[in-house]
């Protein structure tokens, strides 16, 4: 793996070391600035429909999108019949995600059309990795789309929309630049729900050979301290009591040590750990996880983090993807099952009502029935409070996607389908388990019956209540006294 030398926190050109097509669009360099209040007067007071696909780093962009806008009057609205701009913040994980996209355009075309007819506007934005990874050939593919922005460039929205509003031409953005990304988006957020996202890491240089987010999201690049922290207090200020950490490789963050009391790495550096140890020491702040982590950086000190700091919930999403040391080293994961069930044993020594979560992918090219039983065989040994399993699909450009011998599509749905019933019965039998215990619940929202509350465990369980409308936003023991098939109920606590 080739890269430029750069500091902590600096985007590095990382050159992928598989002979790739073309994946991700030609990167155009902008001029970066936010348009002057005179040059806004075309996009004030209108209204912006947001679909977000994919994972809670897309969440965090849509939220980020919503709040720069926000600042030049848009409002937020629930259906884009309603709305003068559209932004699809797209997600080029799962199969036939470009398909799902086009397939949505397609929709939107007789509502633009007929704004057109009306003379008035309807702005159409793609956004995320499928706009990265495409660039200019959605606009090729749908002619109704007007601007593509790739997901470190969602800070240029109002510039771009100034642009087309003047121009009325497409504008198309897929630069990587996530440090000025981050600096121009502020600290600053729009008040909170109880629980809240920030993305502290951006980016992958671990290049698994059936993941895109290399090509869609760009080398991996850590945010400083100081700004992660500020926008932390930001969301504690409006009311989030929880946050999350995000990060494509979070546990890969990396920065220059910020205070005396935490010690630093030999190289003067902070890891996840420390950072969490760092954050939760901010008044107000009581839950506190990250996802989505890799097993090559999950580090002693970060394994200690569970076992000493307080606020860490006793729950870790953490992707094995096989049981099966073959399929692992084609997958170029750099880790083999014996060490995934390595960090576990350590995970659950250092914090012994930790539960776990996982990936898993099924039916990748040369996978045996006898790596799929290895498979079967690691989730059965560790037993998962939950996991997402999914059949292998093809990525355009990925080296897997032309590797010899792959399965065949039958053969990887009778396989999924015996692994996913297995692991739906592990989440049962854990939910099973918390009949009966008092768990300490955040109350997020408002449940479906009058006089119930909705709110999530510390193993991420939903949980419904009976409680009145004045905790939410607060956590308090409810004693689970039984299951749906999709939470937990239970019923307030005696104080």
């Amino acid at each position: 793996m080739q890269r430029t030398s750069g500091h902590i926190g600096e985007r590095r050109r990382l050159a992928s070391p598989y002979p790739l097509g073309i994946v991700a669009a030609q990167a155009l360099r902008r001029r970066r600035f936010q348009p002057p209040p005179s040059q806004l007067a075309e996009i004030m007071a209108k209204s912006v429909y947001i679909r977000t696909y994919g994972c809670q780093m897309n969440a965090y962009d849509s939220a980020r999108m919503a709040e720069q806008l926000g600042l030049y009057d848009y409002r937020e609205v629930d259906e884009p019949e309603a709305a003068d701009l559209v932004i699809l913040n797209t997600c080029h994980i799962r199969e036939k995600a470009a398909e799902k996209l086009y397939s949505d355009l397609g929709r939107l075309r007789p509502l633009k059309r007929e704004r057109e007819e009306a003379g008035r506007d309807f702005v159409v934005a793609v956004a995320g990795c499928v706009a990265q990874a495409e660039g200019d050939g959605v606009a090729a593919r749908a002619d109704l789309v007007d601007l593509v922005i790739g997901p470190q460039a969602i800070h240029r929205l109002p510039e771009m929309l100034a642009r087309n509003a003047r121009a009325r031409g497409q504008e198309i953005d897929v630069d990587f630049a996530p440090v000025e990304k981050f600096d121009r988006l502020g600290p600053e957020r729009a008040p909170s729900a109880p629980s809240a996202f920030l993305t502290i890491q951006e980016g992958c240089d671990k290049f698994c050979t059936f993941c895109v987010v290399p090509y869609t999201r760009g080398a991996e690049v850590s945010r400083p301290i100081a700004a992660i922290e500020a926008e932390a207090r930001s969301l504690i200020e409006g009311g989030a009591r929880e946050i999350t950490l995000l990060g494509q490789n979070v546990n890969a963050w990396r920065a220059p040590a910020a205070t005396r009391g935490i010690r630093a790495n030999r190289d003067g550096s902070w890891g996840l750990g420390q950072l969490c140890r760092h954050l939760a020491r901010l008044d107000r702040l009581e839950r506190l996880r990250f996802t989505t982590s890799h097993p090559r950086d999950m580090d002693d000190d970060l394994i200690d983090a569970f076992a000493s700091v307080e606020v860490l919930m006793p729950f870790l999403h953490l992707p094995a993807q096989s049981g099966s040391d073959a399929v692992l080293a084609a997958m170029n994961r750099g880790h083999t099952s014996k060490h995934y069930l390595g960090l576990v044993a350590r995970l659950r020594a250092a914090r012994p009502d930790i539960a776990l979560s996982s990936d898993f992918i099924i039916g990748f090219p040369t996978e045996t029935v006898s790596d799929y039983r290895a498979t079967l065989g690691l989730v059965e040994e560790v037993g998962f409070a939950a996991a997402y399993s999914f059949k292998y699909s093809r990525r355009p450009g990925t080296p897997a996607a032309a590797a010899p011998k792959q399965v065949p599509e039958d053969e990887k749905d009778r396989r999924l389908a015996d692994l996913q019933s297995l692991i739906e019965r592990q989440r049962k039998a854990f939910n099973a388990r918390q009949i009966g215990r008092a768990l300490p619940v955040l109350f997020e929202k408002a449940g479906r019956h009058a006089g119930q509350l909705v709110g999530r465990s510390p193993y991420l369980q939903s949980v419904h209540a009976e409680a009145p409308d004045s905790m939410l936003g607060r956590i308090a023991p409810v004693t689970i006294v039984g299951l749906t098939p999709n939470a937990l109920a239970g019923r307030l606590a005696a104080a």
